[in-house]
């Protein structure tokens, strides 16, 4: 995916771009009547027939036009519809900007060129303030497992991580699950450790792709996998997992769990080292993001510094 950088008085703006290798593609955006097809397209998607209304203009032009903007790319089919009597190819712009590189310059590294990131962050992050309440479990034994946490440890490598991409933030930047109330339900989470030591994520454990499940044969926690079916009983395996938030529908919740302090640390070591690899989603199915690590030990200091995707 390329992006195109923008910068103004309110800050900086990504907007994903076509990169072209043929300048003469721009030949075809030289005519007027296919530059009103993109931008009604751009609205909303549709079928030559509805642009052609839209533009009172003959159908078989807008056909034409629609023909070549495929053809080249900028254009794209995203379904068909049965209506009466026949079929409507539906279609849309592949993005809202086309760029074509004359060389390659001197890039720009700096924390607003890492897009993809910021945009895995999103609804978390918004506009360089962070848009979410981070919760931790209390260290005090608490909750029906009467268990304390120390995964909340974790929250310090999370917040380092995001720090890079904030420019300011409102308090509390977190809080225990203690300390939760309804109305913090509703915002966007960042939950960090399992059901037994964070209240909150045993709220929404079976909502999610990737869940703890408790064994009575093992007497321990097993992670189970909804995508491959998988069951994970190692120590160090930890998941990132991100879900609509079943207390609010237009927030959502991100969860960095594991098998206690050590597949936690995994789960955010993944995220913090690999956040690129975790946006890719599921290993089977990549709409989901659902990715489950092992933590591994690279420099054999007796501390998680790394993890392999398991998927």
């Amino acid at each position: 995916m390329k992006y195109l950088l923008e910068e103004s008085e309110e800050g900086h703006k990504a907007f994903t771009t076509m990169m072209i290798e043929n300048p003469k593609l721009f030949s075809i955006l030289s005519n007027d009547l296919a530059l009103k097809i993109i931008k009604e397209l751009g609205k909303s998607p549709a079928c030559a027939f509805d642009i052609a209304r839209k533009l009172k203009v003959h159908e078989q032009k807008v056909y034409y036009h629609m023909r070549n903007l495929e053809k080249s790319g900028i254009i794209k089919l995203i379904r068909i519809e049965d209506r009466v009597g026949a079929s409507a190819k539906i279609y849309q712009p592949y993005s809202s900007m086309v760029s074509f590189k004359l060389f390659d310059g001197e890039p720009i590294n700096d924390i607003k060129t890492k897009i993809t990131q910021l945009k895995f962050l999103k609804p978390f992050i918004e506009n360089g303030k962070l848009n979410s309440l981070i919760i931790v479990g209390s260290p005090d034994p608490h909750g029906k497992y009467k268990s304390p946490a120390s995964d909340g440890y974790c929250a310090i490598n999370l917040g380092a991580c995001l720090g890079q991409f904030i420019t300011g933030f409102n308090e509390p930047l977190y809080k225990l699950d203690t300390q939760i109330k309804e109305v913090d339900l509703k915002q966007n989470l960042i939950l960090i450790g399992g059901p037994k030591a964070n209240m909150i994520t045993d709220k929404v454990n079976k909502e999610l792709p990737i869940y703890f499940d408790y064994s009575s044969e093992s007497l321990d926690w097993n992670i189970v996998s909804t995508t491959t079916k998988n069951v994970y009983k190692d120590k160090y395996i930890g998941f990132v997992a991100r879900i609509n938030n079943p207390f609010s529908k237009d927030k959502e919740i991100l969860v960095l769990a594991g098998k206690g302090f050590t597949g936690s640390r995994a789960a955010v070591l993944a995220l913090t080292k690999h956040m690129k690899q975790v946006s890719k989603g599921n290993l089977v199915n990549p709409e989901i993001i659902a990715k489950v690590v092992r933590g591994i030990d690279v420099d054999s200091d007796m501390l998680v510094d790394d993890v392999e995707f398991l998927e």
